[in-house]
């Protein structure tokens, strides 16, 4: 059962060497038991839905990236390590992100950037996403 206590969507990009990556689709759902986790996706749009059974609970990216199954810390996304030329900076709202991305507490409507490959200062992250009528 969806979570009906609080309802809302955030927003997450990905992108490797300049490139978008999909986030997986149905994270944190099990189609055999016919569950979902308070914390989920339905499809590869990036949008992350946040069903809480329980008012005024705070979800972190961390905590989405977990129930992935996708190690996130300040300097990794999945395999994808910092170093060699290659840095990883997170984003919200498109204003950088100075701590560990996992941190990130998730907010309705927010956007959030991942980004990981050479660094690229004329790359500019989303500041926003234009979520559908019913999100």
């Amino acid at each position: 059962m969806e979570g009906a206590a609080e309802h809302y969507h955030a927003h997450l990009d990905i992108y490797v060497n300049g490139k978008p990556v999909p986030v997986a689709a149905d994270v944190g759902i099990d189609p055999a038991s016919q569950t979902l986790t308070d914390l989920h996706t339905h499809d590869t749009t990036g949008v992350l839905h946040i069903e809480s059974h329980t008012k005024g609970t705070r979800y972190t990216l961390g905590q989405f990236f977990t129930e992935w199954g996708v190690k996130l810390t300040r300097d990794q996304i999945g395999a994808l390590r910092t170093g060699g030329g290659r840095a990883f900076a997170a984003y919200v709202g498109g204003r950088p992100f100075p701590g560990d991305p996992a941190a990130i507490v998730l907010a309705p409507h927010q956007e959030i950037a991942l980004v990981y490959g050479p660094p690229n200062p004329s790359f500019e992250p989303p500041s926003g996403y234009t979520f559908p009528p019913d999100e």
